[in-house]
C-alpha cells in the first residue's frame, strides 16, 4: 500500500507471517499460482488428462505450462520440486479470477497554522492516542466540517474495512466485510459510557485536531508506521483515497474473509448444543 501512491496492480497475498488473515496463499503455493494468475499455466480439470500427465515422462512434475508460457519464459525442472506430491491448486471461482478492491485512506497532518505537514496512505487503519502522557487524550472529531464529538479516551481508531479485523475489533469495534464501502470509528478505552463505535459512508472527510485546552499532545500512527507527534492545533484528515489496493481471492471475497474469520479467530466457535431427548423429557 506504501509503495504505490496512485493506481495500484493487483497484488498476490502469500502468507509468510503467523496469522496470514489476508493472504490466502501459502508460500508453497506461490509459484503455481502466479503461473496461474498471468494466464501462463492452464489448469487442468479432467481426471484422464490428470492420470496422463502423471504417465508422460515428458510432463514436469505435473504442471501444465501454455505454449505462451514456454515461448516467453525458461522454467528450471528443480523449481517444481514437491509440486507433484501435492493436491491440485484450487484457484478462482467457475473459471474466473476474483479480485477484492480493498479501500484505502488518503490521510494528511495539517500544522496549526494549516500548512501541510506529511501526506500518507493507509490500508488498516489511522490511531491517535495518548502517546506517553499519562493524561486522557483530549480530540475534537469533525465529519464533512460537522462537530461530531469530543474525544476523552486513550485515543480513538479510524478503520478502513480492511483494518476493521485489526486494532478496531480489539477495540470493540464492528467486523466489516471488505466490500463494504465504509469507515468505521472506534474510541479506545473511552471515559464515558455512552461513546460507542459508528460507522460512515466512505465519501465523508473526517478531521481530528487536538485543541488549545488538551492537557497535553497527542500521537499520531499511519498503519502502526509513522508516528508523529501532535501539538495543540495540529489536526488529522482521513479521507477515502481514489485509488484502492487490489488483492487476488483464492475463490473470492466472502469465501476468503470468512474462512479467515473462521480459522484465525475462531469465528463464534461454540459446542453444538445437543438435540433434546424424547425418552428423557418422556420419564
Amino acid at each position: 500500500s506504501h509503495v504505490f501512491s496512485g493506481p495500484v496492480p493487483p497484488i498476490l497475498p502469500v502468507a509468510g507471517g503467523s496469522m496470514g488473515f489476508l493472504t490466502p496463499f501459502a508460500r508453497e503455493e506461490m509459484l503455481e499460482t502466479i503461473l496461474i494468475a498471468l494466464g501462463l499455466k492452464e489448469v487442468t480439470l479432467d481426471e484422464n488428462e490428470v492420470e496422463d500427465n502423471k504417465d508422460d515422462p515428458d510432463d514436469k512434475n505435473g504442471l501444465t505450462i501454455s505454449q505462451r508460457a514456454n515461448n516467453n519464459m525458461h522454467v528450471e525442472a528443480s523449481s517444481f520440486s514437491g509440486y507433484s506430491d501435492r493436491e491440485p491448486l484450487a484457484f478462482g471461482n467457475n473459471n474466473k479470477i476474483c479480485i477484492s478492491m480493498r479501500m484505502r485512506f488518503d490521510c494528511r497532518i495539517f500544522g496549526s497554522d494549516g500548512t501541510l505537514r506529511a501526506r500518507y496512505l493507509v490500508l488498516n487503519e489511522v490511531v491517535i492516542d495518548r502517546g506517553s502522557s499519562p493524561y486522557l487524550a483530549s480530540l475534537e472529531c469533525f465529519c464533512d466540517d460537522v462537530h461530531l464529538t469530543t474525544v476523552q479516551a486513550d485515543g480513538i481508531i479510524f478503520a478502513t474495512p480492511t483494518g476493521s479485523t485489526a486494532y478496531s475489533m480489539a477495540a470493540g469495534g464492528s467486523v466489516v466485510h471488505p466490500a463494504v464501502p465504509a469507515i468505521m470509528v472506534t474510541p479506545i478505552c473511552p471515559h464515558v459510557l455512552s461513546f460507542r463505535s459508528m460507522v460512515f459512508p466512505d465519501h465523508v472527510v473526517l478531521r481530528c485536531y487536538v485543541p488549545n485546552d488538551a492537557r497535553s499532545t497527542a500521537c499520531v500512527h499511519f498503519d502502526g508506521k509513522h508516528r508523529t507527534e501532535l501539538s495543540r492545533g495540529d489536526s488529522v484528515q482521513i479521507e477515502m483515497s481514489p485509488h484502492p489496493v487490489p488483492t487476488i481471492n483464492r475463490v473470492d471475497h466472502s469465501a476468503d474473509w470468512l474462512f479467515s474469520l473462521k480459522s484465525n479467530f475462531n469465528f463464534n466457535t461454540r459446542v453444538r448444543q445437543k438435540k433434546i431427548s424424547t425418552t428423557s423429557v418422556s420419564d
